[in-house]
């Protein structure tokens, strides 16, 4: 009887013949490469994320429209409807103008908390989660929201400075530079905070119900819709700890600076912002509500850190 013998030709997988032609078994594992993390790959992650939150922006033209009611509002009916009140007390500035300054910060706070706070929508719809796996720190995920955020509420912002000279303020360019600029600071400051409140809250409901408590006290008690003169001893304490207050103070004093206005007005509708017998300069003002952001932005990253 003669027994079969396997054909050399087809070499059993089991054997050590069976090898791929670059050398290795036909069965060894392939390792993936994994890029080594490092700063390159932050500050990409940190542009990526920023780019997201524009590309989201643009193709949302119900949030551009439906951001621009509430300051339309606020300047052409609410300070059309008051100006009766307050013609003698604003030395011929019309109320529109004086408004115009908060008005623009206000609409700037709205936006920048609210484009952070989209970060509870993406935990809840798990893209979050997606670009944890990634191999970049999360700290750069939270940079690239914050400044992506207050990117938006500058350009949502420049909607409103666009209708500037409808209430008698000036298109003088370096006007419009310094107040893109302080626009921004604000905006990356407001984004830090909606970070560091939505860094652990995980229904978007809760945080909604929590930014609407906070935004209104934020907003009313910056010195937006009124001026800081002759205010109660305690609503003038509560205002100077408000940040937003400094925000406010230095936008107003860069579009009064541009205004044909006389001094017994200007001192009347934007007096000095001061600490006791101190009186705050506007690149301490505007410099203080970017420290604040960052500080705000490292309580964020940190939260974020141990958060998910």
């Amino acid at each position: 009887m003669t027994t079969s013998t396997p054909d050399s030709a087809t070499p059993d997988a089991t054997t050590p013949d069976a090898v791929a032609t670059d050398g290795r078994s036909q069965f060894e594992v392939v390792p993936v490469q994994v890029a080594e993390p490092g700063l390159a790959h932050d500050l990409r992650a940190v542009k990526i994320v920023m780019q997201r939150e524009l590309i989201r922006f643009g193709q949302d033209r119900t949030r551009m429209i439906s951001a621009l009611i509430q300051p339309v509002l606020f300047l052409f009916v609410l300070g059309t409807g008051l100006s009766s009140l307050t013609k003698g007390a604003t030395g011929g500035v019309d109320l529109r103008t004086f408004m115009f300054p908060g008005v623009l910060a206000t609409s700037v706070l709205f936006t920048a908390v609210f484009s952070a706070i989209s970060i509870v929508w993406d935990r809840e719809f798990g893209f979050l989660r997606e670009m944890l796996v990634a191999p970049v720190s999360r700290g750069s995920i939270m940079v690239g929201k914050c400044l992506g955020g207050a990117t938006v509420a500058t350009l949502q912002g420049c909607i409103v400075l666009a209708l500037a000279g409808l209430v008698g303020v000036p298109y003088a360019p370096l006007m419009m530079i310094s107040l893109l600029l302080q626009m921004f600071v604000l905006s990356f400051a407001l984004c830090a905070l909606g970070l560091v409140i939505a860094a652990r809250i995980q229904q978007m409901q809760a945080v909604m119900g929590i930014m609407q408590m906070l935004l209104l006290p934020l907003s009313f008690l910056s010195g937006a819709l009124y001026p800081l003169n002759d205010l109660p001893r305690w609503l003038e304490i509560i205002v100077k700890l408000n940040p937003i207050t400094y925000a406010v103070h230095s936008i107003r004093t860069t579009v009064f600076a541009h205004l044909d206005m006389n001094t017994k007005a200007l001192d009347a509708l934007n007096p000095d912002l001061t600490w006791g017998s101190f009186v705050v300069p506007q690149w301490l003002q505007i410099t203080l509500v970017g420290l604040i952001g960052m500080g705000l932005l490292g309580i964020a990253m940190a939260q974020f850190a141990t958060a998910e």
